[in-house]
């Protein structure tokens, strides 16, 4: 694969978006033809160095994306931690390794940053991302909560 990974930038907003909202769930709470809440949020990501809006790119297109945080705390020992979030795969490049590497570059970065683990979380009806997950050394040792506001 002729693939790199990059910072997004406000042009890849749309792209991202489209990702996003290319599944069942997706489609139910992203809204492409609407980008002005996801460039703000984009926004609030060049502000803080702690959060990370990664693309991979591949031939000059974006072809999938994640985000990367570091979050820092008390527990074991004041170690940092990575989250890694909303992972996608442009639909015509599923199943050709790009989501594989772009989550162990992810992790990777994370190593880097001195973060003692990475973290995720994964909708429950997600059988096909568990196993994803699963095969790239991920064990669901937690159970996850959430709270809609």
């Amino acid at each position: 694969m002729d693939i790199f990974l990059r910072p997004a930038t406000s042009a890849d907003v749309p792209e991202i978006v489209a990702m996003l909202a290319d599944d069942a769930l997706g489609a139910g709470r992203e809204d492409p033809s609407e980008l002005g809440p996801y460039h703000a949020a984009f926004a609030r990501f060049a502000e803080d160095p702690n959060q990370r809006l990664l693309v991979a790119e591949e031939n000059g297109e974006v072809v999938g994306s994640l985000q990367l945080a570091i979050l820092f705390g008390l527990s074991r020992q004041g170690a940092s931690r990575a989250l890694i979030e909303a992972v996608r795969v442009r639909s015509d490049r599923r199943g050709a390794g790009v989501g594989s590497w772009l989550v162990r570059e992810a992790v990777e970065l994370a190593r880097r940053e001195g973060c003692a683990l990475v973290q995720l979380t994964s909708d429950a009806s997600r059988a096909d991302a568990h196993r994803f997950y699963e095969r790239l050394g991920f064990r669901a040792t937690h159970v996850g909560f959430k709270l809609a506001l």
